[in-house]
């Protein structure tokens, strides 16, 4: 492993910069510049609403005034518990502007979830809508909260909040750097959520080295379906965008039928989503309908992209589906395909580092670089998106950052021309007898098959092997295979002791508010079943 990067610049896109100067501004200051620049340009489209940029900046003033009215401070923690809304980056950059902490709360969530975050991070103020905030009414007491801001779906000027202000006036000095802009929640994999401590820089230079990766430009149009709430949609889908000077049509929630019409009647450019997305997008009988030619490029990430729906996508579209990697603690993104399509497809892959990040493979038990192409260990990342830490929680940041390094519990390994590929969560690992077995290689051969709409393996405890591969599966409409048929496509493919021992059929998998199948329920649930048993 070459550490410096020599092994993926060889295979460096050539519009793409290997190193980039970002600018030293707090992540509010980047819409500051765009309303400078582009004061007319929209840069929100929701339904038949348009905001401009100098609209955008100027209510996010207004809201960051009302704010100081009511005595929040610089490093105050300001929960924003809302769906994709113009409320939501109205409210986002209003409290990013005073200097305030940003807590994102998913909208999927309720109360044992929402009370959580809000005790954990300390946040004194909440900003909801009036459809949520009969959850917030009730768990307001076991938390910190002072002040609760609703505000109707429809009201994305918060006009009964801002309406009586006329003064936008005041002066907070942010550093970059040390200063904090958002504690982002990870998605609790591995138990109960953390809250990853990003600063300005963390964000804003993720931001500049995601846009450059996939060279993005302001006369890009964004769709942001994934939720502002996770830092996945955060960044790549209003951020970026931000930073451009870039339109974002913003939809509130993932409906087929509404992405397919936005794309067309917007002439969408970029798209970022997760695979389940694509995957609904693909099976909708109303796909041939739209013409989806403006998408230039799409991006995947959150979990793995089933090569099939990869290439079918991009039959499709003509546009590329790049798959990318990254994890909140990242601000999220690390890595990303290169969008060129002079480059070959490298079906499964991560693509390479983006610029200013390095990557490295360590051993799993000793921790030790692994050099050689092809060796299976830990990604280990480092790069100013990189955050400084889990709040409140200085053990846990000991696990997992070691001299700005930081470790990702997913194994992958580096291919010879300095491409990426994730093999597993180390959590999800499956321990047969001495054998490892990768869940993702057994998913990845269920998507082969034309019936298969969605799948998961885990390791199904065995009082005598240790575990034994189980797979939940989503059939497609129209399809009935029987579960021995799937086992024997399967397991004729694969060595004895990776093969499917059973079999679930489910109409649904659980996802995380990112859609990312939440293996772990899966896992408690054979648990319970076993203590039933």
């Amino acid at each position: 492993m070459v550490i410096s990067g020599e092994a993926w610049f060889k295979n460096w896109p050539e519009k793409v910069p290997k190193f980039i100067k970002y600018p030293n501004i707090s992540l509010c200051e980047i819409l500051e510049i765009s309303a400078k620049n582009y004061p007319e340009k929209d840069a929100i489209v929701y339904g038949e609403q348009k905001i401009t940029y100098k609209q955008l900046n100027y209510l996010s003033k207004k809201f960051a005034k009302y704010l100081i009215n009511l005595g929040i401070k610089k490093s105050d923690c300001v929960a924003i518990y809302l769906p994709n809304t113009p409320q939501f980056i109205v409210a986002y950059f209003g409290a990013l502007k005073i200097g305030a902490v940003v807590t994102t709360i998913s909208p999927m969530h309720r109360e044992r979830e929402v009370q959580h975050q809000l005790y954990d991070s300390g946040a004194t103020t909440i900003i909801t809508s009036a459809t949520l905030y009969p959850i917030v009414q009730n768990i307001k007491d076991s938390t910190s909260l002072e002040h609760s801001i609703t505000s109707g779906l429809g009201d994305f000027n918060f006009v009964n909040l801002l309406d009586t202000l006329s003064e936008t006036d005041f002066k907070v000095e942010i550093n970059p750097k040390e200063d904090l802009a958002a504690i982002q929640y990870t998605g609790g994999t591995t138990g109960t959520s953390k809250g990853a401590m990003l600063t300005h820089r963390n964000l804003v230079s993720n931001a500049y080295a995601f846009a450059s990766m996939i060279q993005a430009t302001s006369d890009d149009v964004f769709l942001t379906v994934l939720p502002l709430s996770h830092i996945y949609g955060m960044t790549t889908s209003l951020t970026v965008p931000i930073s451009l000077a870039a339109t974002i049509v913003l939809l509130p929630k993932f409906r087929p039928i509404e992405v397919l019409a936005a794309i067309q009647n917007n002439q969408v450019t970029v798209f970022c989503g997760v695979p389940t997305m694509y995957q609904m997008l693909l099976s909708s009988p109303n796909l041939t309908m739209y013409k989806l030619n403006s998408i230039r490029v799409c991006i995947s990430g959150a979990s793995p992209l089933p090569p099939q729906v990869q290439k079918q996508f991009m039959k499709i579209t003509q546009g590329f589906l790049a798959e990318g990697y990254g994890l909140s603690e990242a601000s999220p993104v690390t890595h990303c395909t290169p969008v060129d399509k002079s480059f070959p497809l490298r079906v499964g892959s991560i693509g390479l580092p983006l610029p200013n990040t390095q990557a490295k493979i360590v051993d799993l038990q000793t921790g030790e670089i692994l050099i050689n192409p092809g060796e299976i260990g830990e990604l280990t990342v480092k790069g100013p998106q990189v955050m400084n830490g889990y709040w409140k929680k200085p053990k846990e940041t000991a696990l997992v950052l070691r001299n700005g390094w930081l470790l990702t519990g997913d194994i992958a390994f580096m291919d010879s021309e300095g491409y990426f590929y994730i093999t597993d969560r180390k959590k999800d690992l499956i321990k047969h007898k001495d054998y490892s077995v990768y869940p993702r290689e057994l998913e990845d051969l269920f998507y082969e098959h034309p019936a298969v709409k969605l799948c998961a393996v885990i390791g199904k405890p065995h009082p005598i092997v240790g575990e034994v591969p189980k797979a939940f599966v989503v059939l497609k409409e129209g399809f009935s295979p029987p579960k021995e048929e799937l086992q024997n496509f399967i397991n004729n493919k694969v060595a004895s002791y990776k093969a499917i021992r059973e079999i679930e059929f489910r109409k649904e998998l659980p996802l995380s508010s990112a859609g990312k199948i939440l293996k772990q329920k899966l896992r408690a649930e054979e648990t319970n079943n076993l203590k039933i048993n």
